[in-house]
């Protein structure tokens, strides 16, 4: 398979963040390669909860089925807490938001999908998507830019050749010791070596053992030999093993089966379990954050830009936010129809997220009495940047919010979630944005579509899309303001990632205020009309 000369788009990094940026890329029809240095993917179960935000995502690119498919059934979705699995005095708790909970706020809850079982999912449609454009086996060298562009070395593992490629931007989705990151010069600030872990996979027959209190991850508390152990199927588990490296036993464990074997069934409070360890993966906890998420024609994301505490389960799912941020900045600006500018957006957008999921999850390390596992926190992100048009004063970075108080029609929210009648795949207000901008209006309102047809006159496309057409009909007018804060006579206007770009109470006199508010967010300047 021969490697492109150029290609508009290079992502670096076949974990879930690049992988879900390259699918949004090609939904988008963005020409890119994605190179990633593993033969395939992660055979470590390592992130394991999906969030409604993420799985809102994978709903827009017709995966949601699949990642359900590939997860843990809703049965398994509790977190257990106690000395050991035979603990009699264990504590059990289900995911706040969760599907039960959760079901006003989103079409989409959470659930349990381990990375291994997830990646296999993203890349398979990456593949059929873009046949030659996901290869792994495949190692960026190094790069160099060269004024409108970036010239990437890359290594084919396989065959040990070379081959140079041209892209207009590169993007790093390439883990916390991200090789992109550190070439463009980009420092990251913050605690390392805040734990260390052995993870140990592992088969033993557990599911007879915990019957009668099955979760998704079992936490070890005191007096028992503490971490917590995560289960994939009946027999298939993980053992996250706290130890501290600088021990003089720690160097030989990871290939002392026999070792490794005991710490299991001691964790797990069963002498005689019958273990049979599979391998080990060594990791850190750190909590660290990029200065920068964009120099030049280099971007990060992910790992590469944020490395998160695994305690709340946000890390990936903030990485699967950036991606989806990102692919359609690049996508406008690669085709013409947004300036430059609108990349600085991303930064300015996803940075102060990335800085409140860290400090949420630190808080939750120290928290001696267990935390609250959220699944909707990241739909509560509200951006501020030139690419929205809010229409109050309010916070530079509104905070995130753990108690689910779901901002309702704010530009810079998410859209709202409103049930409708279900036609062709239509259940939400969220399928209906999308993959372009989307100006919502309650009626089909001709005054709208004359001012979408003004925009599109210049090269700034729109589609209308009314709540009440048809069979959709599944609002009423004071529905539709208390969500999206307009009378019906408004319309509000919404990014290809779903987020509200402005909105306005009522058609103005001046027809072409929804193209100007489009050439604001794109950071296009007005050609003389």
């Amino acid at each position: 398979m021969r490697f492109p000369a150029t290609t508009s788009v290079l992502v670096v990094g076949g974990g879930p963040v690049g992988l879900t940026l390259s699918l949004l890329l090609s939904e988008y029809g963005v020409e890119h390669l994605l190179v990633e240095a593993h033969e395939g993917t992660s055979l470590h179960p390592k992130a394991r909860g999906v969030s409604a935000r993420s799985m809102e995502v994978f709903r827009r690119l017709g995966l949601e089925a699949d990642v359900r498919r590939a997860g843990l059934p809703a049965s398994h979705v509790f977190f257990y807490r106690g000395r050991d699995l035979v603990d009699p005095d264990f504590v059990r708790a289900g995911i706040a938001g969760g599907a039960e909970e959760g079901a006003g706020h989103t079409p989409s809850p959470g659930l349990i999908c381990s990375q291994d079982a997830l990646e296999s999912v993203l890349l398979r449609r990456g593949r059929e998507l873009a046949p030659d454009g996901v290869r792994f086996a495949t190692r960026l060298v190094s790069f160099t830019e060269d004024g409108g562009g970036v010239r990437a070395v890359l290594e084919d593992r396989t065959t040990g050749g070379r081959h140079t490629v041209r892209a207009d931007w590169l993007v790093g989705c390439d883990g916390a010791a991200s090789t992109v990151r550190a070439a463009a010069g980009i420092a990251m600030d913050g605690p390392t070596g805040l734990g260390h872990f052995l993870s140990i996979r592992f088969e033993a027959p557990l599911g007879e053992v915990v019957a009668d209190r099955t979760s998704a991850s079992y936490f070890l508390t005191a007096p028992g030999r503490g971490g917590f152990l995560a289960v994939d199927n009946d027999r298939h588990w993980i053992y996250q093993h706290p130890y501290d490296p600088r021990d003089d036993d720690a160097a030989g464990l990871p290939h002392d089966h026999r070792r490794l074997a005991r710490l299991v069934r001691d964790a797990a409070g069963v002498p005689g379990l019958d273990v049979a360890v599979r391998d080990t993966m060594a990791w850190r906890m750190d909590a660290r954050l990029a200065e920068f998420y964009r120099r030049s024609r280099v971007l990060i994301a992910g790992d590469a830009a944020h490395v998160v505490p695994p305690t709340g389960g946000h890390g990936m799912n903030t990485g699967i936010g950036d991606a989806h941020n990102l692919a359609w900045k690049l996508a406008a600006v690669a085709r013409g129809s947004a300036g430059e500018g609108l990349l600085d957006t991303y930064q300015g957008e996803r940075r102060p997220v990335a800085r409140q999921v860290i400090d949420l999850s630190l808080a939750n390390s120290r928290a001696r009495g267990g935390y609250r596992i959220d699944d909707e926190l990241l739909l509560t992100a509200v951006y501020r940047s030139s690419a929205v048009i809010a229409d109050s004063d309010g916070p530079e970075h509104p905070p995130l919010d753990p108690a689910r108080e779901l901002r309702r029609g704010e530009p810079g929210g998410r859209v709202p979630h409103l049930p409708l009648a279900s036609v062709s795949g239509v259940s939400s207000t969220l399928d209906l944005v999308g993959p372009g901008f989307t100006l919502l209006t309650h009626a089909d309102d001709a005054a709208w579509r004359r001012r979408a047809d003004t925009a599109g006159a210049a090269g700034l496309t729109v589609a209308v899309r009314p709540l009440t057409t048809g069979a959709r009909n599944a609002t009423d007018g004071g529905a539709w303001t208390a969500a999206f804060g307009v009378p019906s006579t408004g319309a509000v206007l919404v990014r290809p990632d779903g987020h509200i770009a402005w909105r306005a109470p009522h058609p103005s006199a001046d027809h072409t205020e929804l193209r100007d508010a489009l050439r604001r967010i794109l950071s296009v300047r007005a050609a003389r009309e």
